[in-house]
């Protein structure tokens, strides 16, 4: 089951990582996407482990950004690949029966999606972000209402999740669009009501 709102995880140490996952675990986060840059692929793999077991102990799905070889270790839900990582096709192969997301930012990414068979697509940047280094050209709402047109004209059917720097009042506007759902890290990490923001938000995008 693909959650109307995705988590992903932020901080510079594993100590961090860990306190903000279990922190939106504790509001009620169901959908936990184990995102760590920079870092040592020690510490990358050795976090991971403690993130499976918050995820097991509150019954979220976790998924694992880029790596494919930690997420078939550890035997988390499903992965969510770049533009630049592994292809969704090879990604499929190597972990087969599990959820593979991956990123877009054009139509052209979205029909490359759809060909390789993507589980659901992340759409964007919405507007910029301090979360992520290398950032697409932003979308905006215009760029939404216009990419899932073109998804409907191509009878594309996959689901779309909205990222990249979304505030609660954005999200009536992009659930407008068609959107399934949303990936956030600030908005819900910087809460100091995690669970009644969660509450908000599915009220909006059920």
């Amino acid at each position: 089951m693909l959650n109307k709102i995705q988590y992903i995880s932020h901080g510079d140490t594993p100590q961090e990582q860990l306190y903000h996952i279990e922190a939106v675990l504790g509001a009620g986060q169901q959908w936990i996407q184990y995102r760590f840059k920079n870092t040592t692929n020690t510490t990358l793999w050795q976090t991971a482990e403690l993130v499976k077991k918050l995820c097991e102990q509150y019954q979220a799905t976790l998924i694992i950004n880029d790596h494919v070889d930690l997420a078939k270790a550890i035997e988390a839900d499903g992965v969510h690949l770049g533009l630049t990582d592994l292809s969704i096709t090879q990604a499929k192969a190597y972990l087969p029966n599990k959820i593979i997301g991956g990123t877009a930012n054009t139509i052209e990414d979205i029909k490359l999606r759809h060909t390789e068979g993507c589980d659901y697509i992340g759409l964007g940047p919405y507007r910029f972000t301090t979360t992520k280094q290398k950032l697409s050209p932003i979308l905006g709402i215009a760029g939404y209402q216009q990419l899932l047109k073109q998804m409907q004209r191509l009878t594309i059917n996959i689901p779309v999740v909205a990222i990249g720097g979304i505030q609660l009042e954005d999200v009536e506007n992009l659930k407008q669009t068609g959107l399934h759902g949303i990936a956030i890290s600030s908005l819900l990490q910087n809460s100091t009501d995690k669970r009644t923001l969660l509450k908000q938000l599915n009220n909006i995008l059920k």
